[in-house]
């Protein structure tokens, strides 16, 4: 009988530790780096001129379907497809963030309870799955077994260092990018010092950043949506990046101009033909910024 009751505890024994096992997700991958963040355009040739002859950033051919042109940011790009409404007032795409399992972070998703796409491979042999964030963004995420890279001397930055869309609901876009996806918390701040307009958030494992653009009205037209749903090209030193900017055809006028931000960081911003905004920043502060400290290491070259 007692040899009867130990075998009984032990199979009891196992089978509570494989059904805890059975119930631990798998472990999340590395999220690295923004990937690449894709818009839509109604004017090709407008956005060639700014990303070639202004930005002085290198054109590739495309890798997605339905997509037109890449525009290389170092090891990272920026795509555009036709605006397939033209009268839509939202121009971004997707935005991609790039990882090192995507096989192991789709099952750590679908374990999740969220449905990514099937794996899909590209013609440049990265392999990527696409999925809607809880409100309703559009996002990427990317494996690349060997990144490409431009080396164009004339580009004016060759890091994108962050991408930003508007957020109506914090908490649940929290839930799924600080909880989840382990996004960690680099500086938050607004137009008035104890507001809170925007929030920047780090990838787990890099120092790129998504950052929340709060407080705007429901339906914004395209031109308020082209301000919130941008992009950001880190630079060194802003004085140098305007001098490349004038070699290359371009003059400050209206808002593009340099100008400090609310983070203490050299901004200015340029826009493409559907007035989605490119904004060049500089990679660290040189005053101290409004609101609230850093708390992430900043980005470098």
């Amino acid at each position: 009988m007692k040899s009867l009751s130990l075998v009984v505890l032990l199979a009891t024994l196992l089978a509570t530790i494989a059904s805890a096992h059975a119930q631990t997700p798998a472990p999340r991958p590395h999220i690295t780096g923004i990937d690449h963040v894709s818009f839509y355009t109604t004017n090709p040739e407008g956005v060639k001129k700014l990303y070639t002859k202004i930005l002085g950033l290198e054109a590739a051919d495309p890798v997605e379907t339905g997509q037109i042109v890449r525009y290389m940011v170092g090891w990272q790009w920026v795509g555009y497809s036709p605006a397939p409404d033209s009268k839509a007032t939202d121009r971004m795409d997707h935005v991609a963030f790039r990882t090192d399992n995507i096989v192991a972070l789709r099952r750590y998703l679908v374990e999740s309870g969220f449905k990514p796409s099937e794996i899909e491979g590209q013609s440049d042999h990265s392999l990527s799955i696409r999925m809607k964030d809880p409100e309703g963004h559009s996002i990427e995420f990317v494996e690349r077994a060997k990144p490409e890279s431009s080396s164009a001397a004339s580009a004016v930055s060759r890091h994108m260092i962050h991408a930003g869309f508007l957020v109506y609901n914090r908490p649940v876009e929290d839930h799924f990018y600080l909880d989840l996806l382990g996004f960690r918390p680099y500086w938050h701040g607004g137009m008035k010092d104890d507001e809170t307009d925007w929030v920047a958030i780090q990838v787990p494992n890099g120092t790129d950043w998504l950052e929340y653009m709060l407080n705007q009205p429901p339906h914004p037209d395209l031109q308020l949506t082209g301000v919130m749903n941008h992009i950001s090209l880190g630079v060194a030193d802003m004085k140098k990046a305007q001098a490349t900017l004038e070699e290359h055809g371009w003059k400050p006028h209206g808002e593009e101009k340099a100008q400090m931000g609310k983070d203490g960081k050299w901004q200015l911003n340029i826009y493409d033909p559907d007035l989605t905004r490119v904004e060049l920043m500089e990679f660290k502060p040189v005053q101290k910024p409004c609101c609230s400290e850093f708390t992430g290491p900043h980005p470098t070259e």
